[in-house]
């Protein structure tokens, strides 16, 4: 049997150099730099009459994977032929993932005759000794590192968070990284007035999709193109100065923009893979009022309470009084309202749930007249409006009712955020004495800690909005009041608008029998008569 004998001193080794920094390791110092790693394996290749190819260098990419473009750009020149040997100043250089490492060691680099050497941890894959036997050993202490070093900075930027100091990357539209303060945002003076623009439309009923189109039309730049950035998925349409719809929604459902610092909302699987995932609310860090806000609390919280209201219409649709208020009251699904009959020229309400499942007998058609519906629904409003705003007619139709104080349901809101509270922050010491008496690990104690410590942070917002209500309500529930001043407007009006009618309604379900039951945004107005009523 003929055995090949190699004969390293005499075989012509075409060299690559491969240099990895990622930005956990240039914080170690100048022994990891890149100029340090190049001269050292350059005198190392000297040294030997070894002929470079190239150098290949990635700085700034983690080694937990291998997707980096100089490495990719060896790989492409070793099943070229171009190199036969590889020349990295440790294992670490290679890879931390310690699967992949060993991928490269015992498969790759044989299959393509490629001789790989780590100068500092006298790893040579053409010399059998013990440091080979070591090198899947090494790999997984490098991998172990990685870890550990990703989980140090996760816990740092978790604590940073926690103490309302901004650690993203770039700021949100209408922001900007405060020169003074880095972990500091501040307004930006050439976007906040267009996110303000976007919530003056919001607030007088605009949907997401017809802001869109006011912003487009009106030239209003994008996001893309104020900060040169083509970087999201409609990156091409933003940078031509179209806008989009899920930003607009995005935008509006940010409660940043109120002030609060809301970070934490995405999260890398693991060290090792770029993608994020949404965190469930319950893990958002929420550090109220940290910044100054581009929208009024009370703003935000009533255009998030309509939002879904104008969710999901039909893009060319042309929007009707009650769009989106209507609901079926067996199933509690949304009425449709369809496009007028080409035989008698009528607009109907259809059940969503009934049109997609008729054939299941889910629920009935509601097919009802929406023109003869609309103005009976207008005249029960006004008649509801004028009894209300008549003191003698109030006082006649109240009865027996008794319409109570908003204050004072404020204030047992109040007591039950403070006892709420109060029962998180001894859940809270429990779960650290559980801790200190190792009945739970770290890990599970952070995920816990961490959801008690938002849950109490967002009740102490809640608690402090409850009192700033509490001082602007008056004794006197019927003067100047936000109700009072919206009726009369409606009164007022030849013709409501949609915007009006969603400020005044939070829903109408509409039964099969034809009957209709109101409900408004005021409770009062709700307690004041029966909002029952049949339709014809």
């Amino acid at each position: 049997m003929n055995t090949a004998i190699i004969n390293i001193t005499n075989k012509i080794y075409t060299c690559a150099i491969y240099i990895r920094l990622s930005k956990e390791d240039d914080k170690i110092g100048e022994s990891e730099s890149i100029t340090n790693q190049r001269s050292l394996l350059i005198k190392y290749v000297e040294e030997n009459d070894y002929e470079l190819v190239d150098i290949y260098i990635d700085d700034g990419y983690s080694g937990t994977n291998f997707d980096r473009p100089e490495f990719k750009r060896m790989l492409s020149d070793i099943e070229e032929g171009k190199i036969n040997m590889v020349i990295t100043k440790d294992l670490s250089r290679l890879g931390r993932d310690y699967i992949g490492t060993g991928e490269y060691l015992e498969r790759y680099f044989p299959e393509h005759n490629v001789r790989y050497i780590a100068l500092t941890d006298n790893i040579d894959t053409m010399i059998d000794s013990s440091n080979i036997d070591m090198a899947p050993f090494k790999a997984v202490f490098n991998d172990m590192y990685a870890k550990d070093i990703s989980k140090k900075i996760r816990t740092a930027l978790k604590t940073k968070q926690k103490d309302g100091k901004w650690v993203g990357g770039c700021p949100p539209f209408g922001y900007m990284i405060d020169p003074k303060d880095k972990n500091h945002l501040v307004l930006n003076k050439d976007e906040a007035p267009i996110i303000r623009k976007i919530f003056n439309l919001a607030r007088v009923g605009k949907t997401p999709y017809q802001i869109r189109t006011i912003l487009t039309e009106e030239k209003i730049p994008t996001a893309s193109q104020i900060r040169k950035d083509d970087r999201t998925k409609h990156g091409s349409a933003s940078k031509k100065g179209i806008w989009n719809q899920k930003t607009i929604k995005g935008i509006l459902q940010n409660g940043l923009y109120v002030g609060d610092l809301v970070q934490n909302k995405r999260s890398k699987i693991n060290y090792k893979l770029k993608k994020n995932v949404w965190n469930p609310m319950s893990e958002w860090i929420i550090v109220p009022n940290k910044h100054e806000p581009l929208v009024e609390r009370e703003t935000f919280e009533y255009i998030n309470k309509i939002l879904p209201k104008n969710n999901n219409r039909p893009e060319k649709k042309i929007f009707r009084l009650l769009d989106g208020l209507l609901q079926c009251f067996e199933c509690k699904h949304k009425l449709g309202i369809c496009t007028p009959r080409k035989s008698d020229g009528r607009t109907y309400l259809v059940c969503n749930h009934y049109r997609m499942h008729s054939k299941y007998n889910v629920c009935t058609s509601h097919g009802f007249n929406y023109d003869y519906l609309e103005a009976g629904i207008l005249n029960i409003i006004k008649t509801i409006t004028q009894e209300y705003l008549n003191p003698i007619a109030l006082k006649d139709n109240a009865g027996n009712i008794k319409i109570s104080n908003p204050r004072n349901s404020l204030k047992a809101e109040l007591v039950k955020l403070e006892k709420d509270i109060e029962t998180a922050t001894t859940n809270l010491d429990r779960t650290y004495l559980d801790k200190l008496e190792a009945k739970i690990t770290d890990e599970m104690y952070e995920r816990v800690s961490l959801k008690l410590n938002n849950e109490i942070t967002m009740k102490k917002a809640k608690i402090e909005d409850i009192k700033t209500s509490i001082s602007k309500i008056t004794d006197n529930l019927d003067i100047n009041s936000e109700c009072d001043k919206l009726l009369n407007k409606f009164l007022k009006m030849e013709e409501p608008t949609r915007e009006i009618m969603l400020e005044l309604i939070e829903r109408i379900e509409v039964h099969k029998d034809k009957e209709i039951d109101i409900y408004f945004n005021f409770k009062k107005l709700n307690f004041l008569l029966s909002t029952r009523h049949t339709l014809g």
